[in-house]
């Protein structure tokens, strides 16, 4: 099983990204599609995850220091894949901003974001139908 990390350019790598979004977010998570595509991934940085080839995660970062569209399969999630996908984001972030990285994150997903130094700002809001919090991570 090899596992790969790394950054993906939208128009080569979209059928994998949304591949993994769209199971992820519009499968499993009943997020409507029309919330899923917007117009920030034709500039946004993408980063992929594959298993021998085959697409298992993804995250991306808007020019702005929004991170989002973290997602990992549901069968390979628990295996550092979530972890190595935001920490290639943040370096990617770093190598041209010092400003704060911000995320929605999902509430369920607070604990593994604070392992990275995010903290929390704000009460808790929904986003399509999903309880979130804006978290900020400042380098």
């Amino acid at each position: 099983m090899a596992l790969s990390i790394q950054r993906a350019i939208w128009p080569e790598d979209k059928d994998k990204l949304a591949s993994v979004r769209r199971q992820v977010f519009i499968e499993e998570q009943n997020v409507p599609e029309e919330l899923e595509w917007d117009k920030f991934d034709e500039t946004a940085i993408h980063c992929l995850a594959t298993i021998d080839g085959n697409a298992v995660g993804t995250g991306r970062l808007m020019s702005n220091g929004q991170l989002g569209r973290m997602a990992v399969l549901k069968t390979f999630r628990h295996q550092g894949i979530g972890s190595k996908l935001l920490e290639l984001l943040i370096n990617e972030h770093r190598k041209i901003s010092d400003k704060p990285i911000i995320i929605h994150a999902q509430t369920h997903a607070v604990n593994f974001y604070q392992k990275f130094g995010f903290v929390i700002k704000g009460d808790e809001f929904d986003e399509a139908g999903i309880p979130h919090y804006t978290m900020i991570l400042t380098l």
